[in-house]
């Protein structure tokens, strides 16, 4: 079966929307899908996607390494378009069109880039409620509740106004990039800014927290540049919304000197892999402290 498989004569490019289809049937998000989709786009500039999978070898997939690295891609992209590969690579093997592996490139450990002190004290700085707009209101709420809880962009676009739980002092975040639901546990200052904002902000329970100025969910690049507006109009520079994250796990683990198995939770990461490397980056500043 394997070896009649290996003779349909597919390209990596036709087996990869393959890849794409079956990644959809059992599930994936759009988000991972569309990650898949880009990353794949990238590879195929050190990696000719239209050769056969039987005339694929390790020798290919090396060189396409060493072509990333020649060509200055940062070492944490590298990884990431590996890991794509890898799980591409896989697929192909587990359904009989190659016997190859291929392992993902080990990047180096960076430190992450996170908000410090003064920058957090100017952007959760609250805003004049008389005479600034809407938009710049839901945004400080928007960095507070980062800031907070330290979930991902995708998560605070998806969070409806029924979700929030006051009496349990909780948000129950049902949209998550592993399609888990995450318990987001509110501390009583939260509690008491999301009961004000929602005086501004009306709504049923069905509406998206956050809105836009029309009252519809906002866009992945519309959360990207409020809060990047937001971040600059302040005088702060930096804009990642995933830099929030980094912070929250890094103020968890050395302020309130948390434990890994606590942020796997938080952070609602599947397996304490992840949350290990969080714990490693940050290990440094832990010694310091």
């Amino acid at each position: 079966m394997k070896r009649i498989q290996m003779q349909n004569g597919l390209t990596l490019k036709e087996l990869f929307e393959q890849f794409l289809l079956s990644k959809k049937s059992k599930g994936a998000v759009d988000e991972t899908i569309k990650t898949y989709y880009y990353h794949f786009l990238a590879i195929s500039k050190h990696l000719d996607t239209t050769i056969n999978i039987s005339e694929l070898t390790s020798q290919h997939l090396l060189t396409m390494i060493e072509s990333m690295r020649s060509g200055q891609l940062t070492s944490s992209s590298i990884r990431s378009y590996s890991i794509t590969m890898r799980a591409f690579i896989n697929w192909c093997k587990e359904s009989g069109y190659t016997d190859i592996s291929f392992k993902a490139y080990k990047s180096e450990e960076i430190i992450k880039e996170t908000y410090t002190k003064e920058e957090l004290k100017i952007l959760l700085k609250k805003p004049k409620l008389k005479t600034c707009l809407f938009s710049e209101y839901r945004n400080w709420v928007i960095v507070n509740l980062l800031v907070n809880s330290g979930c991902r962009a995708g998560t605070i676009r998806n969070i409806k106004i029924g979700d929030i739980d006051f009496d349990n002092r909780i948000i129950t975040a049902r949209h998550t990039k592993n399609k888990k639901t995450l318990v987001i546990p509110l501390c009583s200052e939260m509690v008491s800014i999301l009961q004000e904002y929602l005086k501004f902000r009306n709504g049923e329970e069905k509406d998206y927290l956050f809105c836009n100025i029309y009252g519809e969910q906002m866009t992945e690049n519309g959360l990207r540049c409020a809060i990047a507006n937001y971040n600059k109009s302040r005088g702060v520079t930096k804009t990642s919304i995933h830099a929030f994250r980094h912070t929250f796990a890094k103020m968890y683990l050395i302020d309130c000197g948390g434990d890994a198995f606590t942020l796997q939770k938080l952070l609602g990461h599947s397996t304490l892999e992840m949350t290990k490397h969080y714990c490693a980056i940050f290990d440094s500043d832990i010694a310091k402290n």
